[in-house]
């Protein structure tokens, strides 16, 4: 019931989304082109600017960036629990029980490429816009935005399936377009890097005359820079002097990247727009552009500030491995900003089996205020913090951990932590994957983390995780949770869906 009340909610949401670009409130104002015909030719610099528009909207307009992407990191790694009442596809996911017939991920495989078919019409029909409105540097610009969005895309899908179709070109019915083979994920990752470098080319570090909003929710050289610190880290051929280098760009930027003094600032709904901010999605409450995703984490409270009596359990449950960590590391200051123990009036089968009031559950709070699912929280694409730990991932690999050392510490230190001192590369190399979990947890880099250092399979299948039931009142003798993970399921599998209309595709393996 729970999930049916959120697909309506999402389809009116998806029906009324706008954007464009000019200050944050414009950005959200102009109505975009999302649909693709002759019919509407690209003749004028408006048309163009539309399209881009609607580019843009898939942040706002796909369960994917409005929440999904939390689900196939966090909630599959070692940080949190499925959650969601048992809801069976993303119960798969959490357990590594996925099937070619999940909804989760047919769903996120086809709204990421609807969301390169809008990069694709932007960038086929750039070159047939003649007006003189449009602008020799303002074309460039868009150039740049529009390749910068098809790359992000695409690391998101080449992250999760590996090797992908590379559609170029979207509007098209012939079966020789559009049934196109996968290719290698290094191909991917190659062509990911071609439309970076491209972006990279045609976009300023700031907008001339824009409004400090502006500069956050758009592609900025920035952006660019640190798209691609990370994709030469994740990429399996990766290549540490690469990541560095554009680390490196995206720290001295002429956009004067900071970190906020307080980690709290960044997830109390109050401070958007900051200098740690390197690409948000700039949701607005009580409107259209609002955020419903946020409803699924954490539930609107009553007027006394409880969660309600007829609430249901939300997704991505914090899990105890997680908690642990941060209680062992005296990580307060995160595990407040990220977590929320409260009381709640469903049984729990890993915290509160048998639903007693006395114990607490948590929930992922990293936006705090979902209002009725209509949050006006803004979520982090990119942020200054996991560029800095990605350089000191990169000068450890490449063999200076005492550099790393000082790297990892600006982010220690201003949560308070103990100053960590390089003893050796593997010691380092520990510090930074435990660093980068406490303070990315629920922002979608947990997985990824955990396939970029190797250790996926050793993690999840060493889990010491439980679940319980409820027997006559009291918790049943715990359970082991199997994760059961290899090699060959570190990848999702391509869409049974998917492998039907398009014979050239084939599986990945373990599927």
């Amino acid at each position: 019931m729970f999930m049916k009340k959120y697909s309506i909610i999402c389809i009116c949401l998806l029906s009324l989304i706008t954007v464009t670009f000019y200050s944050c409130k414009k950005f959200l104002d102009q109505q975009p082109i999302s649909l693709i015909t002759t019919d509407n030719a690209y003749t004028t610099a408006a048309n163009i600017e539309a399209a881009l528009n609607g580019a843009y909207s898939s942040f706002m307009g796909t369960n994917y960036y409005q929440w999904e992407y939390i689900e196939q990191s966090d909630m599959r790694s070692d940080n949190a629990y499925a959650g969601g009442s048992g809801d069976i596809d993303f119960l798969q996911v959490d357990l590594n029980t996925i099937s070619n017939a999940n909804g989760l991920v047919y769903r996120d495989w086809t709204e990421l490429y609807a969301s390169i078919a809008k990069c694709n019409a932007v960038l086929d029909n750039i070159e047939n816009v003649t007006d003189p409105l449009l602008t020799d540097e303002r074309r460039k610009q868009i150039i740049g935005e529009a390749s910068f969005l098809r790359a992000f895309h695409y690391y998101q899908l080449v992250k999760l399936w590996g090797g992908v179709p590379i559609e170029k070109h979207s509007n098209s019915t012939d079966p020789s377009v559009i049934r196109i083979a996968r290719s290698a994920d290094t191909a991917v990752y190659n062509f990911i890097n071609d439309d970076l470098q491209v972006a990279v080319a045609n976009l300023p570090d700031v907008y001339d005359g824009a409004d400090g909003s502006t500069n956050k929710v758009r592609a900025t050289k920035g952006a660019a820079n640190a798209l691609l610190a990370k994709i030469w880290a994740q990429r399996p051929d990766r290549d540490y002097n690469k990541v560095l280098q554009y680390c490196n760009a995206v720290i001295n930027s002429p956009a004067g990247y900071q970190m906020l003094n307080n980690y709290a600032d960044l997830f109390d709904g109050n401070h958007p727009f900051n200098s740690e901010s390197i690409l948000e999605i700039p949701y607005i409450a009580n409107t259209p552009q609002a955020c419903w995703g946020a409803e699924l984490f954490y539930p609107t409270h009553n007027d006394n500030g409880k969660v309600p009596s007829d609430a249901w359990q939300r997704y991505c449950v914090p899990s105890k491995t997680l908690v642990n960590l941060y209680e062992t590391e005296g990580d307060s200051i995160r595990e407040n900003a990220n977590i929320s123990f409260e009381t709640v009036p469903w049984a729990d089968q890993n915290w509160n089996p048998c639903a007693k009031s006395n114990i607490k559950v948590p929930f992922d709070v990293k936006q705090k205020h979902p209002n009725n699912w209509s949050s006006g929280d803004h979520v982090y694409l990119l942020r200054l913090a996991d560029i800095i730990l990605l350089k000191a991932e990169a000068q450890n690999e490449l063999g200076d951990p005492a550099a790393a050392a000082i790297t990892l510490n600006e982010v220690r230190n201003r949560v308070h932590l103990s100053t960590v001192i390089a003893t050796s590369q593997s010691q380092m190399r520990s510090a930074i994957i435990n660093e980068r979990q406490l303070e990315l947890a629920f922002e979608g880099q947990r997985w990824d983390d955990l396939k970029r250092f190797g250790i996926a399979v050793s993690v999840m299948n060493g889990l010491d995780e439980k679940q319980y039931t409820c027997n006559d009142g009291n918790a049943s003798t715990p359970t082991s949770i199997n994760y059961n993970l290899t090699t060959a399921t570190l990848l999702l599998p391509i869409p049974l869906l998917e492998m039907q209309a398009n014979p050239s595709l084939i599986q990945n393996p373990g599927y």
